[in-house]
């Protein structure tokens, strides 16, 4: 799988640009913490999965049999930490936070993954949703975790996913509150974005999806609705990592909830 980005995002192009996606990740890379939601606007924002090469072909098989919440955007060869992405980045330390996992549990979070990544690591890049909230801002649909300067909140599910190998799990959904005579807009203007996770999975009553109470998201934050406000669920990239705790792999490494990899590629315009 390859895809290739414009000439006017290449390299060059981009620092002659000053761009933001590459001055945040380099910025990462100097230690800075921080969600990603609503940096370098415009630009596809990414989801990682790292894991052993044995573990690959489940993973690549599940992503493929599960595209809303693994709409797959790389899959670099073993021990290779670079993606055409984003030429020159590096994703080993270019993200702001990694988790690092073994047998499916949580270990530990660090700003850089570069002695926790093997010969044998192969990294997946999965679309993200943060992809398509400068999309919903230009088309007058409010983004109220941007609003209140706060990560996204995001929900496990009940939905259980198809299976692959040994990779199997539950949907993780991220939620946005919309005011109701803009749902159809924010839907429309998601589905635009394939690589972002598309259209909602649902609009509505949580309770359809098994989430219990909106104030206390499995990961992020609560996002506050305001008065009529609908909450709106996508499919979210963070799936991969409940199916880590489900599947148990020996190790993974994968970013921290809501603290993306920054890509150069421009929102909506990636391509096979």
């Amino acid at each position: 799988m390859t895809h290739h980005l414009d000439d006017a995002d290449s390299p060059a192009a981009l620092a002659r640009a000053g761009s933001p996606a590459a001055l945040a990740r380099a910025d990462f890379r100097s230690g800075l913490v921080r969600p990603t939601s609503g940096l370098a606007p415009g630009r596809t924002q990414a989801n990682l999965v790292v894991l052993p090469r044995d573990w690959a072909f489940d993973m690549l098989l599940f992503a493929q049999r599960n595209p809303g919440p693994m709409p797959l955007l790389d899959v670099t060869e073993p021990g290779e930490p670079t993606t055409s992405w984003a030429p020159g980045a590096d994703l080993r330390t270019d993200l702001p936070l990694y988790r690092v996992w073994r047998g499916g549990e949580l270990v530990e979070e660090v700003s850089d993954a570069t002695d926790h990544w093997g010969e044998d690591a192969v990294a997946f890049l999965i679309g993200c949703s943060f992809g398509f909230e400068a999309a919903l801002q230009r088309a007058g649909v409010p983004v109220r975790n941007l609003d209140q300067g706060r990560n996204v909140a995001m929900y496990r599910t009940d939905r259980p996913l198809r299976p692959a190998g040994r990779m199997r799990g539950e949907l993780v959904v991220s939620m946005r509150p919309v005011p109701p005579e803009l749902v159809a807009t924010a839907v429309t203007v998601s589905a635009a974005v394939p690589f972002a996770h598309g259209a909602p999975v649902h609009v509505g009553d949580p309770s359809r999806l098994g989430v219990a109470d909106l104030a206390a998201p499995d990961y992020g934050e609560a996002t506050d609705l305001e008065p009529g406000d609908v909450p709106v669920f996508w499919p979210c990239g963070v799936t991969p990592q409940r199916a880590l705790e489900v599947s148990r792999p020996p190790w993974a490494i994968t970013h921290a909830p809501g603290h993306m990899f920054i890509t150069d590629a421009v929102e909506g315009a990636a391509r096979v």
